[in-house]
C-alpha cells in the first residue's frame, strides 16, 4: 500500500495520514501518543530533530516495557513480588547490599547459582520471585517452578518419551527458579531426573533455589547420599548462599496485628 503524499494537508488529513502510517509500520506507541507529544513539542518549542527523537524514544521505551512484560509473564511467577516491597528491616539476616548486588544480574551473566535457605515466612520465595523478575526486566529468559511440579513434569515426560525435549527446554532459559525444594521427599527416580536438569545447566545457565532445609537436611529429600551430595555441589559451586534465618516475620506480623486490638482496649 502506498500512502498519497501531498503538501498543505489539513490538520485532520495529517492526523489520518499519521494514524495510517503508524498502523502500517506497526508503531502503536507513536500512534497513541503522537498528539500529546506534538502539543508538548509546540509548547516547548522543540526543533524538528528533537520532536522526531521524542517520538522514536517513546516507541523504543514502550517496546522495551512490553518485552519485559512478556518475559515476566513467560516466567510463570505465581504472584508479583519486588525488591522494593521487601522489608529488609523485618529480617536482619538478609543483607540488603548483597541482594541489590544480585539484582544487577551479574551472577546470571556468569551462569552462577543462588541458594536461599531458611524457614517458612522468612522471605525466601519473595526474594526468589523478585530477583527473577529483575532478571526478566533486564532481558534474561526466566522460568519459575515448584520443585515438586518440575519433578512431576519430568516423570510424565519420561513416561511419554519426551524427557530429552523437556530437559532441553529447561536447559535453555537463562535463569531457572526452583521454589520449595526440600518440602517433600523425592523418590530416587524423581531425584535423578532433577539431577539431569541441573547437570544440563551446570556452568552454562543459572539456577536459583529456595529451600526450608539446610543442606545437611537435604538427605530427607534426596535419600541417596551420593546423589544428594552431587546435587548440593551443583547448586553451590561458585554460587551465593543467603540464609534467611528461622524467625518468620509473617508470623510476627500476624501476632503484632492481633495484639493491636488488645492494646487499644
Amino acid at each position: 500500500m502506498t500512502l498519497p503524499r501531498q503538501r498543505g494537508l489539513t490538520e485532520q488529513a495529517a492526523d489520518a495520514a499519521i494514524d495510517t502510517a503508524c498502523r502500517l509500520l506497526r508503531l502503536p506507541s507513536i500512534r497513541n501518543e503522537f498528539n500529546e507529544i506534538a502539543d508538548r513539542a509546540i509548547k516547548d518549542q522543540m526543533t524538528y530533530r528533537g520532536f522526531l527523537a521524542e517520538l522514536l524514544m517513546t516507541e523504543c521505551d514502550d517496546r522495551a516495557r512490553r518485552r519485559s512484560e512478556r518475559r515476566i509473564k513467560a516466567a510463570g511467577f505465581p504472584r508479583e513480588k519486588s525488591l522494593r516491597a521487601f522489608d529488609f528491616d523485618a529480617n536482619p539476616n538478609i543483607d540488603a547490599a548483597t541482594v541489590h548486588t544480585l539484582a544487577s544480574c551479574e551472577w546470571i551473566k556468569k551462569s552462577q547459582p543462588l541458594c536461599l535457605i531458611g524457614d517458612s515466612g522468612t522471605g525466601k520465595s519473595h526474594m526468589l520471585i523478585a530477583l527473577g523478575t529483575e532478571a526478566a526486566m533486564k532481558g534474561y529468559r526466566v522460568r519459575y517452578t515448584l520443585a515438586t511440579k518440575l519433578v512431576n513434569e519430568l516423570v510424565e515426560a519420561a513416561d511419554e518419551k519426551q524427557l530429552n525435549k523437556t530437559i532441553a527446554r529447561y536447559g535453555r532459559v537463562d535463569l531457572l527458579c526452583i521454589d520449595k525444594l526440600g518440602y517433600m521427599e523425592l523418590d530416587r527416580h524423581g531425584a535423578e531426573l532433577l539431577f539431569q536438569v541441573l547437570t544440563e545447566r551446570e556452568e552454562k545457565n543459572s539456577v536459583a533455589i529456595a529451600s526450608n532445609e539446610s543442606f545437611g537436611g537435604w538427605t530427607k529429600t534426596f535419600t541417596d547420599p551420593r546423589l544428594c551430595a552431587a546435587i548440593v555441589d551443583r547448586l553451590t559451586f561458585n554460587g551465593t548462599i543467603i540464609e534467611t534465618g528461622t524467625d518468620s516475620y509473617r508470623l510476627a506480623s500476624t501476632r503484632a496485628r492481633a495484639e493491636e486490638p488488645a492494646k487499644a482496649s
